[in-house]
């Protein structure tokens, strides 16, 4: 890969471009945190060559929902759960709405 090609995948969300110590900062919280919540496998950093996890801006929006909830008093634990169950009420609900909008289509008269 050429520095072309990594600079063109820095707009990819799931590219994981931040260093572990970067993303401690950009979040404000500590590296023990994003260990924490990599240890109850709410995200999995990417792995540098040198074994060094890095981290893509995806897994930080998960992170700081994950704070968020921890600044508020809620368990760590308690939290990914959280994280977890709101992911799959989310894709719940998107498949339910093509689902609907499939049915409705189905039922219209130009389909008929």
């Amino acid at each position: 890969m050429t520095a072309d090609d990594s600079y063109g995948r820095l707009d990819d969300d799931d590219y994981p471009a931040y260093t572990m110590g970067r993303a401690a900062e950009m979040l404000g919280t500590t590296q023990g945190f994003l260990r924490a919540i990599g240890e109850a496998r709410l995200i999995t950093p990417l792995r540098s060559e040198g074994g060094h996890r890095r981290y893509s801006r995806y897994q930080l929006r998960i992170a700081a929902r994950a704070r968020e909830l921890v600044d508020q008093g809620t368990p760590i634990e308690a939290a990914c759960r959280i994280i977890v169950l709101e992911d799959q009420l989310e894709e719940a609900q998107r498949i339910n709405a093509e689902y609907r909008r499939a049915a409705t289509s189905d039922a219209s008269p130009e389909s008929a």
